[in-house]
């Protein structure tokens, strides 16, 4: 039997709390629409598993894999089941992360804005690339898929990647936002 919800939301807080350095060095680099506006959220419950990193609106899961994850045929369970939920899984070693962040968060964008959509089992562009695309298409539970261009994006400009916080000075108004009174 499954966890119930308040259980799961304890679980997704203690999972958080126990990040490994891999995963806290990536969700900085996630978090707050940090890489190029796209939100994303960590240990996310998504049926009996949970996702380290997901990016809902275009139904990507980002996992780290290293230590706890060694498990091949149990990854590709989880990897198939989440793809069959709609969900395409990205999978990258731990020692990526800590070596090769930018390509790593070039690995993501390039997911996320449609132009890395085949499987891969190593051959992408990062040595370790694991990238499973979803196998159920979410439009089908009501849900336009956020990757296909429409017809005057088909050669969008590229735009630098973006994924640290604002220098000082250039961030939002400063203080605490009010609202009408």
């Amino acid at each position: 039997m499954g966890l119930s919800p308040a259980s799961r939301v304890a679980r997704a807080r203690s999972l958080r709390r126990a990040e490994t350095d891999p995963e806290y060095r990536l969700w900085y680099e996630l978090k707050a629409h940090r890489l190029n506006g796209f939100k994303f959220v960590r240990q996310l419950p998504i049926g009996p598993y949970f996702a380290d990193f997901a990016c809902r609106s275009h139904w990507l899961i980002v996992e780290l894999d290293g230590g706890q994850h060694s498990e091949s045929a149990r990854d590709a369970r989880r990897t198939e089941w989440l793809n069959a939920q709609g969900y395409s899984v990205l999978r990258f070693w731990n020692d990526e992360v800590m070596r090769e962040r930018e390509a790593v968060l070039e690995t993501i964008l390039a997911v996320l804005d449609g132009r890395l959509h085949e499987p891969s089992d190593g051959g992408g562009p990062s040595p370790g690339l694991r990238f499973a695309p979803a196998t159920l298409s979410p439009v089908g539970r009501g849900m336009a898929r956020p990757f296909a261009p429409l017809e005057d994006e088909q050669n969008p400009s590229p735009e630098p990647l973006r994924h640290s916080s604002p220098r000082r000075g250039e961030g939002g108004p400063k203080g605490r936002m009010r609202g009408p009174t």
